[in-house]
């Protein structure tokens, strides 16, 4: 192991010099440092997926085994951070703006979420701004370094694999908060049945800080802590949008499928570990398959225009009855009036026509067989 550990530091020391984001890369650095991405964003996707489950569960501890996972993974992205900053190996100026202001935000919110649990107890809602500057901060930094892979890996299969499993951990990412009314369902559902999944110091807890006895209505504002509204409504913006992004970057035809696919067969996995280790369960949101699957049939469209706006309509609608569906046949959270999803349609569509234009403006489309790198690598 010293003599690995030797030949390793005598490998990396020489690329240990300062220079500008941009600069041309060896290809065996760029795979390392994407590779060390690759674990980093792995280890904060496994502690994420455990959080969740914990926290409806037992009561916070700031030293619980998926809040260290999760360090684990930040101590990479730290560093790695600080490898692009110093040395502008691996990534242009956009890109390392990207991560370096995205870890920075990161880093800020994680006392700012300490505090905030020592002033006012237990956080009930992953929709809480503490918990939301998490989100934003890991946002910026996985654009970053999908930028930075898009724009300086060649072209091939493995520049297609990374580039749709940084989406993934995208999806992942940003899907992340509606995992609360998922638990949230399942935990009223346990409740009814007379076995609740929460220990009963974390409900007497969450009773205490909300003034009430430990009854049925105190377990719902627990679980499902926003309007019900909240759900549908970012399904069909805010995860849309991302697989919208996945199909034009990536470039294939069933992008925007596979990145959905793949997260949704990870939280099915994922499902029953946490079972047998008697932690909740959760909801599955199958349905976002059918809203990528939508997207992906809609980039048949060649104007862009046209495209946004007439695959927001149909998005919208099949992500609405196959959530509809979802409900009637497994679990979701509640349903709402159609109304909403016409909200939530219109969102879309704004959205998706700034994206063909921020795609086109600032050369994120993938290329027929090619890109033109940025970071020669």
């Amino acid at each position: 192991m010293r003599r690995r550990a030797g030949s390793v530091a005598e490998w990396a020391l020489p690329y240990w010099t300062r220079g500008e984001a941009g600069r041309e890369t060896p290809e065996d650095l760029f795979k390392v440092l994407y590779l060390g991405w690759l674990v980093a964003f792995s280890l904060k996707v496994l502690g994420a997926s455990w959080d969740v489950s914990w926290h409806f569960k037992w009561l916070r501890d700031d030293l619980a085994p998926p809040h260290m996972l999760n360090s684990v993974g930040t101590v990479i992205v730290v560093a790695l951070t600080i490898i692009h900053v110093y040395t502008g190996y691996g990534v242009d100026k956009t890109a390392q703006r990207l991560i370096q202001w995205g870890t920075a935000t990161f880093l800020i919110a994680v006392p700012l979420d300490l505090i905030n649990h020592r002033v006012n107890g237990l956080d009930i809602t992953s929709w809480s701004p503490s918990h939301m500057l998490l989100y934003i901060g890991t946002f910026f930094m996985i654009c970053g370094v999908i930028r930075g892979w898009f724009m300086g890996a060649p072209p091939g299969r493995m520049r297609t694999l990374v580039l749709g499993g940084l989406f993934v951990f995208m999806f992942e990412n940003v899907w992340f908060p509606a995992q609360h009314q998922e638990y949230g369902v399942f935990g009223i559902r346990a409740w009814d049945a007379g076995k609740p999944e929460a220990e009963p110091i974390l409900l007497q807890f969450a009773a205490d800080q909300m003034g009430r006895p430990i009854d049925r209505e105190m377990v719902v504002n627990f679980s499902l802590p926003v309007p019900d509204q909240v759900y549908p409504l970012y399904g069909a913006m805010a995860a849309m949008i991302v697989l919208v992004f996945a199909h034009a970057m990536i470039g294939r035809r069933f992008a925007a499928t596979a990145v959905a696919a793949t997260y949704v067969v990870y939280r099915t996995l994922i499902w029953p570990l946490l079972a047998v280790a008697d932690f909740p369960r959760s909801a599955v949101p199958v349905f976002l398959i059918a809203g990528a699957l939508a997207i992906d049939l809609a980039f048949l469209i060649r104007h862009p225009v046209v495209r946004a706006l007439a695959g927001s309509v149909v998005v919208t609608l099949v992500v609405d009855q196959v959530l509809r569906l979802q409900n009637a046949w497994l679990a979701s959270p509640p349903l709402i009036s159609p109304m909403t999803m016409a909200l939530g349609g219109a969102g879309l569509a704004v959205l998706w026509l700034a994206g063909e234009w921020f795609l086109t403006r600032y050369r994120l489309r993938a290329q027929a067989g090619e890109t033109v790198p940025a970071v020669p690598a």
